[in-house]
């Protein structure tokens, strides 16, 4: 059975905030011994401490999840390294400048992989004065659609949502702009650069 919460992350956690296992037992009204189990694996929190947990060791849920801390170590950002993700429950679109941790509808989501375009997904780009003006010869209808799309540029990223019924179009800024990812909600991402 896979883990959903690692001990050596709910020890490490304890540590750093400088309690004891008895301690952390009484915040969540439970045995030192329970805690002894988390921690060497021979047992798990229930789900519904979960958030109670997370709360004493001071983290979100997520990073309690993913094992990992979400440290904020000001690295330089590089657009090209713009994560895409997209709920196949919702439909929403969310975007990270690099590695990021995202749920959605109670789901955590993978980033989206973008492939070169195919024949039946090829952006038209099209200059009009300072604006690319950009279209997608695809079907728009509820079931197969053209869901967004999203140029990026060296200092941050630009989105057109589109609609089902709607035409796949959009408008961009010339200025900066270094490629377009769009996504197809039954073929996935791809991703074209800017000749």
């Amino acid at each position: 059975m896979n883990q959903y919460v690692t001990g050596t992350m709910i020890k490490r956690l304890r540590e750093s905030r400088k309690l004891t296992q008895q301690q952390l037992a009484e915040k969540l009204m439970v045995s030192d011994k329970a805690v002894s189990k988390w921690e060497t694996g021979r047992g798990y929190p229930d789900l519904a401490l979960i958030e109670p947990l997370s709360a004493a060791l001071g983290v979100s849920v997520i990073e309690l999840f993913s094992g990992e801390d979400v440290v904020n170590t000001n690295r330089a950002g590089n657009m090209l390294r713009t994560r895409i993700y997209a709920c196949p429950i919702c439909g929403n679109v969310i975007q990270s400048a690099g590695e990021a941790v995202v749920s959605c509808c109670g789901i955590v989501l993978p980033p989206l992989e973008a492939e070169p375009e195919d024949e039946a997904h090829h952006l038209r780009v099209e200059k009009s004065e300072d604006e690319y003006y950009v279209t997608i010869p695809h079907e728009m209808s509820r079931s197969h659609y053209i869901s967004f799309i999203l140029a990026v540029k060296d200092n941050g990223t630009e989105i057109v949502k589109l609609y089902p019924e709607g035409n796949a179009e959009a408008r961009f800024k010339i200025s900066r702009t270094q490629g377009f990812y769009y996504f197809c909600n039954r073929h996935g991402l791809f991703k074209v650069p800017v000749c």
